[in-house]
């Protein structure tokens, strides 16, 4: 279990850059620490099925251990162990116990997957996000007054790429488009991710997804999370969760140089 969790840490830090790599804890089953509320559903989900996974591995342990000990053959006996092949309870019992498992496993997914992936467009909040090569442009909307968009180029560190600002304990919708080739869009303290494929038209569920942001003002890196080009680790971004009052302010500045 230790080296799968230092495999898992190696996995997720390969693709970062050293300055925006965020800080995991095993309270948390090596993840970040979410600022939205999704978040905290994906966190659940995520300890639950280690959990499951390692009272299933210590019961298969022990019954491998038990069954090494006390059903081999002895030297000093010919004949085999009791044989169990044919024993059909237990072979039952072999596919009943995988088979509740899985749908288990299957349930908490689907259920928590549906409530991610749901969009009631009521957000006051509105973020439209165009990828390209190898950048981003973020056109926020808020009560329907659009702001002046804010683009990048492709930078070295997150905190040069373009800036999306938010506010903090409020709804967010998300609306993802791309014309050249798939990216996907990542911010690690989201524990979330959706890729970015270009076809898929406007008002498509496929491009959507909507956040409830805690209060946990901060900058966060993102990043394209597919390999997507020459410059695809140069892709990186940042999003500023600010106070309410702060964002208000950030929207009238933003609003008057639209115009």
């Amino acid at each position: 279990m230790p080296r799968a969790a230092a495999l898992a840490l190696l996995l997720a830090t390969a693709t970062a850059c050293a300055n925006d790599v965020p800080e995991a804890d095993w309270s948390r089953g090596l993840l970040p620490d979410h600022i939205t509320e999704q978040g905290g559903l994906v966190t659940t989900l995520w300890n639950g099925a280690w959990i499951a996974a390692l009272a299933t591995g210590a019961v298969v342990i022990v019954l491998i251990v038990w069954a090494s000990l006390f059903h081999r053959k002895r030297r000093a006996k010919a004949e085999l162990p009791p044989q169990v092949r044919y024993n059909l309870p237990i072979e039952m019992l072999y596919t009943l116990i995988p088979l509740v498992m899985v749908s288990v496993f299957f349930f908490f997914t689907a259920r928590d997957s549906n409530t991610l992936t749901q969009v009631k467009g009521d957000a006051t909040v509105k973020v439209k996000v165009e990828a390209y090569q190898w950048s981003w442009r973020f056109t926020t909307t808020v009560n329907g007054k659009t702001l002046k968009p804010v683009a990048g180029m492709p930078v070295s560190d997150y905190r040069q790429g373009p800036q999306l600002v938010l506010p903090v304990k409020s709804k967010v919708e998300f609306d993802l488009s791309t014309d050249d080739v798939i990216h996907s869009f990542w911010v690690p303290e989201f524990l979330f991710k959706r890729d970015v494929i270009p076809g898929i038209p406007e008002g498509n569920p496929g491009r959507k997804f909507e956040i409830n942001t805690l209060d946990k003002p901060g900058v966060y890196a993102g990043r394209c999370a597919e390999l997507c080009g020459v410059d695809h680790s140069r892709m990186l971004f940042s999003v500023k969760l600010v106070p309410q009052a702060e964002f208000d302010q950030y929207v009238q500045t933003q609003a008057g140089s639209a115009q």
